[in-house]
């Protein structure tokens, strides 16, 4: 699929976006050109020093998901767009409402708009759990932006661009989450918990990076997929962290859930079960709701199931646990 093509990551430089690109660069040696678009130059400059110019086929582009302008001008001959650009901070959104709704909602309009006028082969956005049956922003905007996404496939016309969402739970060690969090905590002999009841879909960002590839090869347009991943008890990573530390209930933050939702009961009558994934289909007059029944050999999910992080048949056990944070410090040894 991308032999000689040009691709280009939004949100390069962040958690996803640096395994995204370190992934595609190993495995695919014969594209043209890989794009990195993010508004950080230092961070651009720190990649460029492990991805220079002169000896990968990268080009670094800064600019803001917010200017439409600017990002016509990187989309240009562009085939494929992976969008993982966003302001995800849950409290950061609830606190600074108005910046998460230009970014997250502005932006998944200004990617549309964009990918169409330069008419882009496929676009595939990231997504999140909380974007099902969201109570924060953070969830809300996200539920928002899938919509756009789906709806863009109606709006690019006889243009042919594609786009799906990838929607999936918390990334091990990406930034802010629990795993970073708990390491420089445990130093203190205390570790704050929201809730001990609280449960959260994991997965890593090697499986994440993996299941967006797969899926922009495996896309036909308008798809929210939705990979099969284990849950976590929060007390299980305390014990995996710190065994010897005193836990200390703090109370759910605002916006918070005790447990993870990916696929509500509402949206269970367009979904599909495949044998790695769900893959929820848009509502077009269109679409063919045969595609992946046939071609993938999926199955429709009965009325009244939802996929919830509480009640999923796969865990990950304190051993599992203790291994991915293991690995986590491999990667991070300023966490040791």
């Amino acid at each position: 699929m991308f032999n000689g093509k040009n691709i280009l990551v939004t949100g390069g430089t962040g958690s996803f976006g640096k395994i995204m690109v370190k992934t595609i660069l190993k495995r695919y040696n014969k594209i043209n050109k890989l794009v990195i678009f993010s508004r950080d130059e230092l961070k651009q400059f720190e990649m460029s020093q492990k991805f220079p110019e002169d000896k990968y086929p990268v080009r670094y582009f800064i600019g803001d998901v917010r200017e439409e302008s600017r990002l016509e001008e990187a989309f240009r001959e562009i085939d494929y767009i992976i969008h993982a650009a966003a302001l995800k901070q849950v409290p950061a959104c609830e606190y600074n409402p108005f910046e998460a709704v230009k970014t997250n909602v502005f932006g998944a309009q200004n990617i549309i708009r964009a990918a169409i006028k330069n008419k882009v082969k496929k676009v595939i956005a990231l997504s999140t759990d909380k974007a099902a049956n969201p109570v924060n922003l953070y969830g809300a905007t996200k539920l928002c932006s899938d919509k756009l996404f789906t709806a863009g496939n109606a709006m690019s016309g006889d243009i042919g661009t594609k786009f799906s969402v990838v929607r999936y739970g918390n990334v091990v060690g990406s930034r802010g989450s629990v795993i970073p969090f708990f390491l420089k905590k445990r130093k203190e002999g205390v570790l704050p918990i929201t809730d001990e009841r609280m449960t959260r879909f994991s997965i890593t960002l090697q499986h994440g990076v993996d299941f967006v590839l797969d899926s922009l090869n495996k896309m036909h347009g308008g798809e929210i997929f939705v990979p099969k991943i284990p849950s976590y008890h929060i007390l299980d990573v305390a014990k995996a962290i710190a065994p010897e530390a005193k836990i200390k209930i703090v109370g759910i933050r605002p916006g918070e859930k005790l447990h993870e939702l990916m696929i509500p009961e509402d949206e269970a009558r367009h979904t599909l079960e495949l044998q790695d994934r769900y893959v929820i289909q848009p509502d077009f007059i269109w679409w063919d709701k045969k595609k992946f029944l046939i071609e993938k050999g999926g199955k429709k999910c009965p009325d009244g199931f939802s996929y919830r992080s509480d009640t999923n048949n796969q865990w990950l056990s304190v051993d599992d646990i203790k291994r991915l944070v293991d690995d986590f410090i491999v990667e991070n040894p300023e966490f040791a």
